[in-house]
């Protein structure tokens, strides 16, 4: 895989670095690919061949490519950690990726050297993230260097992110009008980010198991003018952790001597998070967990991330407290439209059968036992 033609470019009102995408092993044909913002942003972003070189890699295994070469010169850091992403990857998949040569020249400085540089945290809107803003709020003080003074918005992830799906704009501005109050409550600017490299391979599973942490970072890094730190949140604590596209092994990998990737609260469990969002109105009236993405409503309240999220709060007794799900009791039948035992979910639906019990929902906890054991063909909790 050939990269080349980096540079910034205006596109319709935003500002876009961009970079051509050229496959040299496969028949995959050629793209461009990039990330843009709005032009009130446009001295905190370049065409950085750091944001290229991470955002191609995982595509670039994903085919088959003998190598990723670029012409600009690539930290040594940088290098590094995509040696150890891949050995990674190479371990995860059982072989099937091969390590490819990394043939770039490598800077003898840092690229950047402003010390106005900041923190950043990415902002989806999900329980992850503000829950992860919510304990920075508690802990760092604004004057802090790891407090940040940005939060990331990304189009071209679950919004805009899968081509057949379409770009769904007026969904992410209704994210975007979600997420103001929240970045307002702590004092920081929500930027908005635009990225197509998901569409270079538009395949689910390499998304959710190997690349989409790979396309956070790479959106970062076009931003190493201005950020030089960046919070990103756990999606798994320790007990559930596993190949996945944002992992503690993985994350900070892709950083560089300019850029720090920071994968936090790995220690927290699911629930621990909700509880830690609770206790914060303006973010607990305005999550957004839907991956639907329905043009009329913040969450459908009928996909599996937003019944999970529902059966979570019901648990806790916090449903009714939340204007972000228009329902507050969740009906046992929603959970026949979909699979609970897809992608690592097991182990979320085991530990609301207790406190659901407790809360005197028992139709509910027989309902995630019956649908456990009919996946499994024993009952929850025999292993």
């Amino acid at each position: 895989m050939k990269l080349s033609n980096l540079h910034v470019k205006k596109n319709h009102g935003l500002i876009r670095a961009v970079a051509a995408v050229r496959f040299e092993d496969c028949d995959q044909p050629a793209q461009e690919i990039f990330i843009e913002t709005e032009t009130e942003y446009a001295e905190g972003i370049f065409a950085n061949p750091h944001a290229f070189a991470v955002g191609c890699i995982i595509p670039a295994l994903w085919f088959g490519e003998r190598r990723l070469a670029l012409d600009e010169p690539v930290c040594p850091r940088l290098k590094e950690g995509l040696e150890t992403v891949m050995a990674l990857m190479h371990h995860w998949t059982g072989g099937t990726f091969q390590p490819l040569a990394i043939d770039a020249p490598l800077t003898q400085t840092a690229l950047q050297t402003s010390k106005k540089r900041h923190a950043a945290i990415f902002l989806s809107g999900g329980m992850d993230s503000l829950a992860a803003l919510k304990r920075i709020k508690d802990s760092y003080a604004p004057t802090h260097p790891g407090y940040p003074k940005d939060a990331l918005l990304v189009h071209g992830f679950d919004i805009g992110g899968v081509i057949e799906r379409g770009a769904k704009y007026p969904v992410f501005e209704r994210a975007r009008a979600a997420m103001t109050p929240v970045a307002e409550d702590t004092g920081l600017t929500l930027i908005p980010i635009y990225t197509n490299i998901r569409h270079l391979c538009d395949n689910r599973d390499l998304w959710l198991n190997q690349f989409f942490g790979a396309v956070l970072a790479a959106a970062v890094h076009a931003f190493s003018p201005r950020i030089n730190l960046a919070w990103l949140a756990s999606s798994y604590d320790i007990p559930h952790l596993h190949p996945c596209g944002s992992h503690p092994l993985l994350d900070p990998e892709y950083g560089s001597t300019d850029l720090q990737i920071r994968h936090r609260d790995v220690g927290l469990s699911r629930m621990e998070k909700l509880k830690i969002v609770a206790g914060w109105d303006v973010a607990f009236q305005n999550f957004r967990v839907c991956l639907a993405n329905l043009p009329d409503k913040l969450n459908c309240g009928r996909c599996e991330k937003c019944v999970r999220t529902m059966l979570e709060l019901e648990a806790l007794d916090l449903l009714h407290k939340t204007r972000a799900f228009e329902a507050d009791k969740v009906d046992p039948a929603w959970l026949d439209a979909f699979s609970i035992t897809i992608r690592v979910r097991e182990p979320f639906y085991k530990e609301l059968i207790e406190p659901l019990r407790r809360r005197g929902r028992q139709d509910l906890a027989e309902k995630i036992e019956r649908k456990l054991t009919d996946r499994t063909g024993r009952p929850p909790g025999n292993g």
